[in-house]
């Protein structure tokens, strides 16, 4: 079954939960790693949130990047960023904004099949290029042809 994220309500501890689900790792396994009670791990999927520290180890031990649902969370529904704050600088590390990761493209262009979003939508909204935006539907057109 596939599963389209939905970036704007993250509910973590289900993510979590999904990952342990697929791999079919042992519960104590779980409870060794992070060092926490059966309990504790049970509420943990229950969490829309986790600590960030709980959640690089879960990332470790499942090998899966968890944060990454979060940063495709910022790159649809941040605010844009004003020219002003643009320029000014940060002593913090930079990354580019605008890496799309395949659950993205499908969450988007999923969007624009079901009708719920059109293309002009998703561009003013999101602020994905025109450009991007066909790429991305010309490319998955061609892969299910």
């Amino acid at each position: 079954m596939k599963i389209v994220s939905n970036f704007k309500d993250i509910h973590i501890g289900s993510y979590v939960k999904m990952r342990v689900d697929e791999l079919d790792i042992d519960l104590v396994r779980i409870c060794n790693f992070l060092k926490c009670s059966e309990a504790e791990v049970a509420e943990m999927y229950r969490k829309q949130s986790i600590e960030c520290n709980i959640l690089l180890k879960w990332s470790k031990l499942l090998n899966y990047d968890f944060f990454r649902l979060y940063s495709q969370h910022i790159i649809l529904y941040a605010p844009p960023v004003k020219a002003s704050d643009s320029t000014k600088i940060s002593s913090l590390p930079k990354f580019r904004k605008n890496i799309y990761t395949k659950n993205l493209i499908e969450y988007i262009l999923e969007l624009m099949r079901s009708g719920e979003k059109s293309a002009d939508s998703i561009m003013r909204e999101y602020g994905i290029p025109k450009t991007t935006l066909y790429k991305w539907k010309a490319k998955h057109d061609e892969n299910n042809s």
